[in-house]
């Protein structure tokens, strides 16, 4: 599947940002370990979401491009479909929640995407999409569980490994699994001795839960600070992917969470969300010492409003 990986990195070239790693001389004394910080809150419209989207897209026939897309999301999803349709002019409907935030679904509209809006206590936006789907002829692109979206991710390990070379563990935040399953393939291609730990908060374990007993947990009510991660399960592509290539899960707490988001905030001056922290987080559940580790960091669109709200307490 790794030949995949690279067919969508030669698609992403030139398009997507090749973003940038980052270390830490604190983070390193405070870890006793060598800490690599894989920077997509700096991606185009911020976060590794947009790997994905645009690679899927890109593929559709012509057909199916002047039909146009549907995608539902409340966030970097929604963001990053707008955005791969404007780049490539095509025809974009998003199916968003009535309350997802304002600063999200501005972005949607200026990336020129349709809105349709929706109450997520009492409506389906499945049965919206497929309703649409049906009148429009629309392509749906789902958010994680497909493989061109998977093989996008991917290439976040692909371009990570190629710039800092070995590593010992590679630490993924996991909400669906599409940027864990993309990451795992291109790390065990390339680094076949590499530890890959899916990391989730605790409060939205579904992965860690199927992982851990082999059958497919869903949660039916994830509340993280963390919302990019509060998806119910993972999808079923992405959950024989994530068995087979990934070593190990391991969560972490709301407090947890927020306390690396803000020493990423105060001491690294890098703005990203709380579900960008996740990975981070998680560097303490290792216990060892003078290892080279990845992590990702996946996004930073986070509302500035309430920014303050978080780190309250801290």
């Amino acid at each position: 599947m790794f030949e995949k990986i690279v067919e969508a990195a030669n698609r992403l070239d030139g398009i997507a940002h090749k973003t940038p790693v980052l270390t830490s001389t604190l983070l390193d004394e405070l870890t006793e370990n060598h800490i690599f910080l894989k920077c997509e809150n700096f991606q185009r419209m911020g976060a590794f979401k947009f790997r994905g989207a645009y690679n899927a897209i890109s593929m559709l026939s012509k057909a199916s491009r002047n039909k146009g897309v549907i995608a539902f999301s409340s966030g970097n999803h929604a963001m990053a479909t707008a955005l791969a349709c404007n780049i490539l002019h095509i025809p974009a409907t998003v199916v968003m929640p009535a309350d997802a935030p304002q600063v999200k679904a501005a972005a949607v509209q200026d990336y020129g995407a349709s809105i349709i809006t929706y109450n997520r206590l009492r409506e389906s936006r499945e049965q919206i999409a497929q309703e649409l789907m049906d009148e429009f002829g629309y392509t749906l692109i789902p958010p994680f569980d497909a493989e061109p979206i998977i093989f996008g991710q991917g290439t976040v390990a692909k371009e990570f490994i190629e710039e800092v070379g070995e590593l010992d563990y590679l630490l993924v935040p996991c909400g669906g699994g599409g940027l864990l399953s993309g990451c795992a393939i291109s790390a065990k291609y390339l680094l076949p001795d590499c530890r890959v730990i899916g990391v989730e908060p605790a409060i939205a374990d579904d992965a860690t839960k199927s992982f851990k007993t082999g059958a497919l947990q869903v949660n039916k009510t994830p509340n993280s600070i963390a919302d990019g991660l509060n998806t119910t399960s993972l999808g079923k592509i992405t959950f024989p992917i994530i068995n087979n290539y990934v070593d190990d899960f391991v969560t972490v707490s709301e407090e947890e969470i927020k306390a690396a988001m803000y020493f990423l905030w105060t001491r690294l001056k890098i703005v990203v969300e709380p579900s960008g922290a996740v990975a981070l987080a998680a560097y303490q559940k290792l216990s060892v010492k003078g290892k080279r580790i990845g992590v990702v960091a996946s996004g930073g669109n986070v509302d500035v409003k309430t920014i303050g709200n978080l780190f309250l307490g801290i």
